[in-house]
């Protein structure tokens, strides 16, 4: 399973790598191992929470996620679309974005390509804050099977049964935000907060009332199913939206890399092939999660994930005034997944001989339900 997840991922590493030395010489051939290195080091807690979403969807749509979705995440996300918000942001053509993309030395109004999309930080880090912040805030504040962080999570979902209580605290965050960090561009900030939380609400909202007919129509299946780890598996409408939630998730997760990534190369094609090598790893144990039932065996790791996703959520926030090196990112991602995945197998060790943790930690009845 292993070679047969990740066999293609080392083919491209190679040809990538390859045609890197062989058009920029071993600078570029650097240049690339390292940007990959660092994308999937920086990336493992959104394979993580990838997989939560990804084992809902059916095998057509899961190989539609490692093949289209591939696509998009390589060329759309981390390509395409930082042109596109340069362009925007910055109300320059499409000719003239693409120029400076292609020349790092040419300049509109003073700045180069990369100091125009960083002059986006702001709009950016609000969308993507916002919406990772509405992921945390759902997962943290819904009845859950299992309970990691007792003393915090348990208080949380009894918060969490106001209606639409995530929302309100993820626009308190975005008004907060845009009062101390944004300065003269708390307009801007406000509208692309905003828009990350239509996005969210669209989008999930969308994938849910999809699933919630294709649930009512398989009842029966499920009912059988119950006592499995396996869940009913979407597909048609529901996958769809669900597909393109997880191509929102990836780009939120992916704007702080593409925009730090000019710290190692301004050449974009370079950035676009070392992230876009990341990429495929991070698809591919995405899959391998799935397949393995690693998320049903370490029954914490999601909790860490998401967690994780909660700090950067807040680190892009900040980010709106203050740069935050990659590094710590990464290395809170690692230590939440990290800590998730201690506490699972010392959980998994104790549970056979414990039999108050076995009973704390089966899924209350509501949650069933």
């Amino acid at each position: 399973m292993f070679l047969r997840t990740f066999g293609w991922p080392f083919a491209a590493t190679i040809a990538a790598l390859i045609g890197a030395g062989l058009v920029w010489g071993p600078t570029g051939f650097g240049v690339v191992l390292i940007l990959a290195i660092l994308e999937i080091s920086l990336s493992f807690d959104n394979a993580v929470v990838n997989a939560t979403v990804l084992k809902r969807m059916n095998p057509f749509w899961q190989k539609i996620f490692l093949t289209v979705g591939v696509l998009i995440a390589v060329f759309g996300m981390r390509l395409l679309f930082p042109l596109l918000v340069v362009g925007l942001t910055a109300k320059i053509g499409p000719g003239t974005v693409l120029d400076l993309a292609l020349h790092s030395d040419h300049t509109y109004h003073g700045l180069t390509y990369a100091q125009h999309l960083e002059a986006a930080n702001p709009a950016i880090a609000a969308f993507g804050g916002i919406f990772l912040l509405m992921i945390f805030l759902d997962f943290v504040l819904e009845e859950k099977d299992y309970h990691w962080l007792r003393f915090i999570e348990r208080p949380l979902e009894r918060i969490g049964r106001l209606a639409s209580v995530s929302t309100v605290l993820a626009l308190v965050a975005l008004v907060l935000a845009a009062r101390f960090f944004a300065g003269d561009r708390a307009e801007t900030v406000l509208l692309a907060g905003v828009l990350g939380l239509a996005t969210y609400l669209a989008v999930n909202g969308l994938s849910g009332l999809f699933e919630s007919s294709m649930e009512a129509d398989e009842e029966g299946e499920e009912e059988d199913q119950r006592a499995g780890r396996s869940l009913v598996q979407v597909a048609g409408k529901a996958a769809f939206f669900l597909f393109l939630y997880l191509e929102v998730l990836d780009a939120s997760f992916s704007f702080d890399g593409v925009v730090g990534a000019f710290a190692v190369s301004d050449n974009i094609f370079q950035i676009t092939l070392g992230l876009g090598i990341g990429a495929l790893y991070i698809r591919s144990l995405t899959v391998f999660l799935v397949r393995k039932g690693t998320l049903d065996d370490y029954v914490y790791l999601e909790h860490g994930a998401h967690y994780a996703i909660g700090a950067l959520a807040g680190i892009l926030l900040v980010s709106i005034a203050h740069k935050i090196p990659e590094i710590v990112t990464g290395l809170i991602g690692v230590a939440f997944i990290g800590a998730a995945l201690i506490s699972s197998v010392l959980r998994n060790r104790r549970q056979p001989e414990d039999p108050e943790l076995a009973a704390a930690d089966q899924p209350s009845v509501a949650a069933r339900h």
